[in-house]
């Protein structure tokens, strides 16, 4: 999947999940889903990603072997720029995946929602969607 994330076919990588698969995102904020179900799902999640984050790379790549069949903790830091503002960007995530017959059937990715809004550009949008309406 990180080869895949490199040359940027999110296609390919949405065929890596089973089709009732689930991805889920536990810090996400704002508008970003904290869940999805199903490999379509995850394609449309990840349709447009190369048009914000632009990977170069992938290091530090750490697999940690569980007791539970199939599932497997990876830690890993993605390097490249924003598309947005060109700046770059360095992202530490932690996911943990379970795999059924070759393919993912649960996928939880704790990423840092601030990390990635500070390198886009986009940490005062964040941070209001995060502020609680004032009611009138």
């Amino acid at each position: 999947m990180l080869d895949l994330l490199l040359v940027k076919d999110m296609d390919a990588i949405a065929r890596l999940w089973a089709p009732d698969g689930t991805a889920e995102f536990p810090f996400a904020t704002g508008s970003q889903p904290r869940r999805l179900v199903g490999r379509e799902a995850v394609r449309g999640y990840l349709a447009d990603y190369p048009e914000l984050m632009d990977v170069r790379e992938i290091s530090a790549v750490t697999v940690h072997h569980t007791k539970r069949p199939g599932t497997v903790a990876v830690e890993f830091t993605a390097h490249g720029h924003t598309v947005r503002t060109g700046e770059p960007y360095r992202l530490d995530y932690m996911t943990v995946v379970t795999t059924r017959d070759g393919l993912i059937t649960h996928y939880r990715d704790y990423w840092s929602p601030l990390a990635a809004a500070a390198a886009a550009g986009t940490l005062p949008e964040l941070l209001d969607s995060l502020r609680p309406e004032v009611t009138r």
